[in-house]
């Protein structure tokens, strides 16, 4: 959950964590339970992921890079699509005929998002931000993982300050969900 290093580090190792698992995906035969198991992990980490990035990245784009509002608000739109296929696969039994289309969707969009997050704007980021401050905001990311939520929400806020006021308490619940019935420990 938390690497170390800058923000855009951190980040880009949760994006290789994210890709390697839609390798295994990939690799399996069937559905069933370890596609389950997979799937719920995959969920966790790119929630997590999304609301860390909600919650401090973008808005370190508004504030670093010129025209940071048009990106962060695109960024956000990215991750609006992706919580809406997350919640669906979330419903879908691993047999459903729906689930392999639902999965490769999800997989275009990530992908498509980790590419331009990666090409565009974290090198953007890195040229308008001081080493410090990227480390300060890789703190800042690291905590709002622990923190948040472990399950899609996709009608919850997702931008300052009402992301950063209710995500913990939506996490805490996940995480007490995710106890009681055993999800993420794969």
């Amino acid at each position: 959950m938390g690497h170390g290093g800058d923000a855009l580090e951190e980040l880009m190792t949760d994006h290789r964590e994210v890709e390697e698992m839609f390798a295994r995906i990939q690799e399996m035969a069937a559905g069933g339970q370890e596609l389950r198991d997979l799937v719920d992990d995959l969920t966790i980490e790119l929630v997590r992921h999304s609301v860390a990035e909600e919650q401090y990245l973008y808005p370190a784009v508004r504030e670093h890079i010129d025209g940071g509002d048009r990106i962060a608000d695109k960024e956000i739109a990215d991750h609006g699509r992706v919580e809406k296929l997350l919640k669906q696969l979330e419903g879908t039994d691993t047999e459903d005929p729906k689930m392999s289309p639902l999965l490769q969707q999800l997989m275009d969009e990530v992908a498509a998002h980790v590419q331009d997050e990666e090409n565009n704007l974290f090198p953007m980021l890195r040229r308008s931000c001081s080493p410090d401050t990227l480390n300060d905001l890789g703190d800042k990311v690291r905590r709002a993982k622990s923190m948040a939520p472990t399950r899609p929400h996709p009608s919850a806020p997702d931008t300052p300050p009402a992301n950063k006021l209710l995500a913990p308490g939506v996490g805490l619940v996940d995480r007490a969900r995710d106890f009681i019935t055993g999800r993420g420990k794969s």
